[in-house]
């Protein structure tokens, strides 16, 4: 009890209060647990940038990007999809820059600026020259999608198969001269074969857009399976049957298979084949690419077809 009339001594019910003071309140927190401490703002700021990052990951994932200023521009230029533009802060813009940044937002496509350091990590390192263009990834057709579209046109459907072809250039060139010389698609491989990336997009001058593309999960099923719907199965080696000159299959349903620089035409494929082609060369000159041999036989097939439908 208190005496009283005096501010000191010990208070009923008060017992223990010297052992409660006495108890911690535990270990001090980190710095980076703090409520406004600088460290604790800090980590903060981190751990939003990381899910920054990790948003932006998972929406670049599968997806394919441009970069440079040319690549970039001559992208947009052939209206190639796309869904985003990355510019680097601080770049120094040129007129392709503006180009591209103008093309852009004429089409709707988002147009970010990223740090430089972003950039690079997008790109994987390449020289990007702090400009980059985003594009999905392609959507191809199924194989019997492609030949009844072509099929629909009243036409004999004009199909291209690329048998080995891992270079994106080749690809995309190839595509270009199905494009030109009146094919009704391309037809490539799962497996072991270049896919429309974007190098492939660029070469093809943006008619990847234009022309349809199938892929096969199995190539020579997928040419079995045609030719039973009457199509023939024409292969490029340098080794043929016949020239390209006597080529008199060219005005009916025809699949024209491209085999790959090194090896040629895989041993199921050739043996798939109706018939194979050679081009007739000068003395003393190496065999030529695939996209460029591919492209002198669907001319002449164009030709051809061209002086039929004269007579």
């Amino acid at each position: 009890m208190r005496k009283p009339g005096s501010k000191k001594g010990a208070v009923k019910g008060t017992g223990g209060q010297k052992s409660k003071g006495l108890q911690g309140k535990g270990p001090t927190p980190k710095a980076e647990q703090r409520v406004n401490h600088p460290a604790a703002r800090l980590a903060a700021a981190r751990a939003k940038a990381d899910v920054v990052r990790q948003r932006r990951r998972a929406a670049t994932e599968g997806v394919e990007l441009v970069a440079g200023r040319n690549p970039v521009a001559e992208c947009l230029r052939a209206d190639v999809p796309a869904t985003a533009l990355y510019v680097a802060l601080g770049i120094d813009a040129d007129d392709r820059v503006a180009e591209a940044v103008r093309s852009a937002a004429d089409r709707g496509i988002s147009v970010l600026e990223v740090q430089r350091t972003e950039l690079d990590r997008l790109t994987n390192g390449a020289v990007h020259q702090g400009i980059a263009l985003q594009m999905p990834p392609f959507e191809y057709a199924h194989p019997d999608d492609l030949l009844t579209a072509a099929e629909q046109t009243g036409e004999p459907p004009l199909l291209v198969a690329l048998d080995g072809v891992t270079d994106p250039r080749n690809l995309g060139a190839v595509i270009r001269s199905a494009a030109a010389f009146g094919a009704n698609g391309v037809l490539v491989p799962q497996r072991r074969s270049a896919g429309v990336t974007a190098v492939a997009w660029r070469t093809s001058a943006g008619t990847a857009a234009r022309l349809p593309i199938a892929m096969a999960t199995n190539l020579t099923r997928t040419l079995r399976d045609w030719a039973e719907r009457g199509l023939m199965i024409v292969g490029l080696d340098a080794d043929g049957d016949m020239t390209v000159d006597d080529l008199e299959l060219a005005t009916g349903p025809l699949v024209v298979v491209v085999g790959s620089e090194g090896r040629g035409l895989s041993r199921l494929v050739k043996q798939t084949c109706d018939a194979t082609i050679s081009i007739p060369m000068a003395a003393g000159v190496e065999s030529l690419n695939a996209s460029v041999a591919a492209g002198v036989v669907l001319a002449e097939v164009a030709r051809r077809r061209r002086a039929a439908g004269r007579t």
